[in-house]
């Protein structure tokens, strides 16, 4: 696997794998996860903003966000705003996060009716540059189904491009 090239595969038709190597140190990239500051220029499909971004960085904490589309040529998304809510299990700096995450409302409340996924982030030092794998963990295949019809994929490298984008300005 080559630096920015993503790489995707299913196992047991419910847990999708995403993997990709960032030239970045581990701590760095792991730091992208953990601070809104960070986290406002880089989370999100391209065209869309981090307009509210609240962390509870720790085991049992919550992180609640909004994604909203801010590109006038995405049409009918223009303006749609995508809230979300995280609670996460296990952190071990720089090394693992691990939480899961729902789809919620303005005020936090959980969406019953989409799909909740089991995430866990690995970071790993590859002698100054970091892969990071993001295993997620879906109740069905029908739910993961769901998540990639949404174009859940897609949204993901536009994300990950912005963060790769995001590293090389900041270090």
């Amino acid at each position: 696997m080559s630096i920015n090239e993503i790489s995707s595969r299913v196992e047991n038709d419910r847990v999708l794998i995403l993997e990709r190597i960032f030239d970045a140190p581990r701590d760095l990239v792991f730091k992208m996860f953990k601070e809104p500051e960070h986290l406002k220029h880089w989370w999100g499909p391209n065209g869309w903003e981090l307009p509210v971004c609240h962390i509870d960085f720790r085991s049992g904490g919550v992180w609640h966000f909004c994604m909203k589309c801010m590109d006038q040529n995405q049409g009918d998304y223009y303006g749609m705003e995508s809230w979300g809510k995280a609670i996460y299990k296990d952190i071990i700096e720089p090394e693992t996060i691990i939480y899961t995450d729902y789809f919620s409302d303005a005020e936090g409340n959980i969406n019953e009716n989409m799909p909740s996924t089991e995430v866990t982030l690995e970071f790993i030092d590859l002698d100054g540059k970091t892969k990071l794998v993001n295993r997620a963990e879906y109740v069905s295949a029908e739910a993961l189904k769901t998540v990639m019809d949404m174009g859940m994929l897609q949204g993901i490298t536009e994300t990950w491009n912005r963060l790769e984008e995001h590293l090389n300005e900041i270090k």
